[in-house]
């Protein structure tokens, strides 16, 4: 009797692949919640920051700062030394990477996508970096080199860079014979060589003498109207009192305070004023809400109480005085 061959037994089932370890890279990263992240951020916002923190062992250099920073505008960032100004920089800079939190530029996140970032900002450190035996042509080429400009586009570009920072006549000269104003102005050159949107400047007018802090407030001031946002750190306040329209106060990592100077001081009780001179030598300050709270004041004084005024002048209200008014000296 015939019997046919029996079937082989099926084959025994492929054992299951093994998850591969993290990579150290992976769990060294830092909290970072996507879902937390808008899918299509602010059209009008170049630079959105929420709960951004770094940390160093126990010592918070920034402590949830949340940030919003409109399109067009001169945005500064005053706070006293330690304070995590850099810091801040150095993140939406994507040269540094947050403890948690996250941070967005032009809509693109600095760390899931910081090469995007790069180009669409052009940072400016308070300290330029040595580059020996370079030219000031050497050396905006180099950058240029560095964005994948093509050459052939280089003269051009760098020729309009150079004139738009008054530094035509010094493209032979050796960047380190240079004066610290020129090579200030020199850097923003090269932090404008690959046209961003954002400017970030850490402390521009550190160490220049007035007038060179002059021309660099009317620089920025240009730079603005050409269509650029600018994140900018100082502090001499009166200079970015002339320049902003809005600032972020910072101490010891935390946001104390972000608008407008004006609506921060009202928001802190901290109204307009009259200083009214009278004959006698005395001197009083009078809150005022408007200018026909001003006008009222005026003629209540004189004609209701009979107060002959001699001096009638509005009280300034700067940001050294919102400075002193929120921080508290903190050192860290």
């Amino acid at each position: 009797m015939n019997h046919e061959p029996a079937a082989p037994p099926p084959p025994p089932p492929a054992p299951p692949v093994p998850l591969a370890p993290p990579s150290p890279m992976a769990e060294a990263r830092p909290f970072h919640d996507p879902l937390h992240m808008p899918e299509q951020p602010e059209q009008d916002l170049v630079v959105q920051t929420r709960g951004l923190t770094k940390t160093y062992g126990q010592l918070y250099a920034l402590n949830n700062l949340d940030l919003d920073i409109p399109r067009g505008t001169i945005f500064g960032m005053i706070g006293p030394n330690g304070a995590g100004k850099s810091t801040a920089f150095l993140i939406l800079a994507t040269l540094l990477v947050p403890t948690k939190g996250w941070a967005t530029v032009c809509g693109h996140p600095t760390l899931d996508e910081p090469k995007s970032v790069r180009r669409k900002m052009g940072y400016m450190p308070d300290v330029m970096g040595v580059y020996e035996n370079l030219t000031v042509t050497e050396y905006l080429e180099f950058h240029a080199a560095t964005y994948h400009i093509p050459s052939a586009e280089w003269p051009e570009l760098i020729h309009g860079l150079l004139e738009l920072v008054e530094l035509d006549v010094k493209r032979q000269t050796i960047v380190d014979d240079l004066s610290r104003g020129m090579k200030q102005r020199l850097s923003l050159a090269r932090a404008l060589i690959h046209d961003p949107e954002l400017l970030i400047l850490d402390e521009p007018a550190s160490g220049l003498d007035p007038r060179a802090r002059i021309e660099l407030r009317q620089l920025l001031i240009q730079l603005q109207d050409m269509g650029k946002t600018i994140l900018i750190s100082s502090h001499i306040l009166a200079e970015l009192q002339q320049m902003c329209s809005e600032i972020a106060v910072i101490e010891a990592g935390r946001l104390l305070a972000s608008g407008s100077p004006n609506a921060i001081m009202d928001s802190l009780g901290a109204g307009r004023a009259v200083r009214v001179t009278f004959a006698d030598g005395s001197v009083e300050d009078f809150p005022v809400a408007d200018d026909a709270a001003q006008q009222e004041l005026l003629r209540r004084l004189v004609l209701d109480d009979a107060r002959p005024v001699s001096e009638f002048t509005s009280v300034s209200r700067d940001l050294e005085d919102l400075f002193l008014k929120i921080t508290e000296g903190i050192v860290q």
